[in-house]
């Protein structure tokens, strides 16, 4: 398996400030705009965007994190038992501007799963999408409205987007994964 780094800790710090100010710019009072960090990493990314905007802007803004497992469309054709995580919204959704955070955008199944999550749990004024990288080969009409980096990549790689709180590093790879001895 071949590896290559692509983001370092700076570049994903910097990349952080970056989406905090992304995210509150539209606004005059942030008392509409609320984060959902999508499980696994997208709520540790989410959480540390969350930090950048208390850290600048010296206000809080509301953060939720949610489970997609019972929403994806392959949920049903696994053979295994999917690990199911935490869903955490401790807010109304009614009327409030929700940017869903993940970590690698790829065919955009995971994120329309997520805007159907969202929906069951009540009815946003807007969803925006926002990832670390977004590596092409979309399935769906979905695209990000922020992202830390466009990575074009080829179907035998995959993008791993590693976070300190549960990888011991922060970083962004690419993994050129071997194929199957014939």
């Amino acid at each position: 398996m071949k590896k290559a780094k692509i983001m370092t800790a700076e570049d994903l710090d910097r990349t952080y400030r970056r989406f905090a100010h992304q995210f509150v710019e539209p606004y005059d009072d942030f008392s509409r705009l609320a984060v959902v960090g999508m499980q696994t990493r997208g709520v540790y990314i989410g959480k540390r965007i969350i930090h950048e905007i208390k850290e600048s802007f010296d206000t809080d803004v509301d953060f939720g994190v949610l489970d997609v497992t019972f929403y994806r469309d392959d949920y049903r054709s696994k053979l295994k038992m999917p690990e199911v995580k935490i869903t955490e919204i401790p807010f109304d959704l009614y009327e409030r501007d929700i940017v869903l955070v993940d970590d690698v955008l790829y065919t955009g199944r995971t994120v329309r799963s997520a805007m159907d999550a969202l929906m069951a749990y009540g009815r946003p004024r807007s969803i925006k999408f926002c990832c670390m990288v977004d590596r092409g080969h979309r399935e769906l009409p979905i695209s990000a409205d922020y992202k830390g980096l466009y990575l074009p990549t080829y179907e035998d790689e995959e993008v791993r987007v590693k976070v300190k709180e549960i990888d011991d590093e922060d970083a962004v790879y690419v993994v050129e994964l071997e194929g199957e001895d014939e």
